[in-house]
């Protein structure tokens, strides 16, 4: 009785561990895990992923789970100014995407000018299955400000 006590306690505190350590939802975490892969020179087509993983240097590094859309041949994510992640990665900062079971270095970089286009491609990509999520969102022609989009480079 006394080994099951114990072995209950030491999954507890892996199971805890994990959450903690794990983007899971809306919580970030620190790692994304995932294997190391080399960027391919086209990315997959990304019509059918909802989610991605990305981890983004500090200290500690933060990680979450985001949208991310393909324009034009390139990947872009999506965030909401005053988020950490966000402000964590600025103008421009390395990052580290998980797409499937595949880790990518990768560069993020805001986009100043032009981003309208990728912020519609990103509230069609996802109405139709978060209608809530999005109505949350200012409307595009609103968003300067509100929303950061960034690209994710090779």
């Amino acid at each position: 009785m006394k080994i099951a006590k114990t072995i209950g306690v030491i999954l507890g505190c892996l199971l805890t561990l994990l959450i903690i350590l794990a983007p899971i939802g809306p919580v970030p975490g620190f790692f994304i895990g995932g294997t190391a892969t080399e960027v391919p020179a086209t990315w997959p087509d990304t019509s059918g992923v909802d989610e991605i993983e990305l981890q983004v240097p500090g200290t500690p590094p933060r990680a979450v789970i985001i949208w991310v859309i393909d324009f034009e041949a390139e990947l872009y994510i999506v965030g909401r100014s005053e988020s950490t992640w966000v402000n964590m990665i600025g103008q421009t900062a390395p990052v580290k995407m998980r797409l499937g079971e595949n880790t990518y270095s990768l560069t993020a970089s805001l986009v100043q000018t032009g981003w309208e286009p990728m912020m519609k491609a990103y509230v069609d990509k996802y109405e139709p299955d978060y209608p809530g999520i999005i109505a949350g969102l200012p409307a595009v022609g609103e968003a300067m400000g509100k929303i950061a989009v960034f690209k994710l480079s090779r």
